[in-house]
């Protein structure tokens, strides 16, 4: 039978879990709640029974049981160590899911970020594939990126990445990190739907709404959406400088705005760049499926099957088509 790899990506509020083969197709796909209001320990389990109702639907997909599993979460990670470090969004600290899990499931088992493992995803199969140097930016709730540099995710003990805690107002609005004025305070997708309520005095759903609205011709919409924008190339422009990416991804729910997000940022971003590698700028390929698909892969390498951005491990069609969907 064919091999597959278990991979779990942990949200707040939903776990997206999969099984993919070896030729990183999506044979089965499920969600589950992220039971958080219980206690980290409930989600801990959570985990658990989700790998195992996962690992139990190999033999009816024709797959053989799982040879690894591959989990991804959000917080700083210790990959190395298999340690989740700390997530508020969840509760749990320093805590050892890799051995846990390796010794409920008695498989072995890869613990990731999950913001990393989206990137690695994008760069094996998604928007970036065939480019060794991507940096992956997901504007969502908050803001993080991926940077994979010669094939390779930047750990740096979990803590590489924190790009949304630059800071771009060096007296804006304090931020949940302790600082003022970081990028995720003018551009996450909460960001631009916060700044243009407290302006217009309106309420607005998220950023979509206030795309909408520039897209209609609103000034303060425009305004700012341009400020967001702003702060994105600054930022981009360091990371650029610094890591010299052939193509910058961008995920999240800012991207679907699309025209009015990409276009601008590669032209300001062109702008201002001199020496530099000049990146191409692209949406996300996989959308909310790029952290699963980014845990199997981890899966995978520790099977000793190392997918990277040379070798040939399926497409995007692979991932996207072929993949059942089931409901709990």
């Amino acid at each position: 039978m064919t091999r597959c790899v278990v991979a779990l990506d942990v949200g707040g509020t939903t776990m997206k879990g999969a099984l993919v083969d070896s030729r990183r197709t999506v044979r089965f796909r499920r969600s589950f709640p992220t039971p958080v209001e219980a206690g980290p320990d409930a989600v801990v389990d959570q985990i658990g029974t989700a790998f195992e109702t996962l690992s139990g639907q190999a033999h009816g997909a024709g797959l053989a049981a799982p040879s690894a599993a591959g989990l991804v979460v959000p917080g700083i990670v210790d990959e190395a160590a298999g340690v989740a470090v700390v997530a508020a969004n969840v509760g749990w600290r320093d805590a050892p899911l890799a051995t846990l899990l390796r010794e409920r499931l008695g498989l072995p088992v890869a613990l990731g970020h999950d913001v990393r493992a989206g990137g690695l995803a994008e760069s094996v199969l998604g928007a970036g594939a065939g480019s060794r140097d991507v940096l992956f930016v997901a504007l969502g709730t908050g803001i993080a990126a991926s940077c994979i540099v010669d094939g390779r995710p930047i750990v740096a003990g979990g803590y590489a990445g924190e790009i949304g805690h630059i800071v771009v107002e060096p007296d804006g609005d304090p931020c949940g990190c302790g600082g003022r004025g970081c990028l995720e305070r003018v551009a996450s997708a909460a960001a631009v739907a916060r700044r243009y309520t407290a302006r217009a005095g309106v309420e607005v759903a998220g950023a979509a709404g206030v795309a909408a609205a520039v897209r209609s011709g609103d000034p303060v919409a425009r305004v700012v959406w341009d400020e967001a924008v702003s702060a994105l190339v600054t930022v981009l422009h360091t990371a650029v400088t610094l890591l010299g990416p052939e193509v910058v991804v961008v995920g999240g729910g800012l991207a679907e705005a699309e025209d009015l997000l990409l276009a601008p940022l590669e032209a300001q971003l062109d702008k201002r760049l001199t020496f530099q590698r000049r990146p191409r700028i692209a949406r996300a390929a996989l959308g909310d499926q790029a952290g699963c698909l980014g845990a199997a892969l981890l899966a995978w390498r520790l099977t000793g099957d190392n997918a990277g951005p040379d070798s040939d491990a399926g497409d995007v069609g692979d991932v996207g088509d072929v993949g059942k969907d089931a409901t709990p």
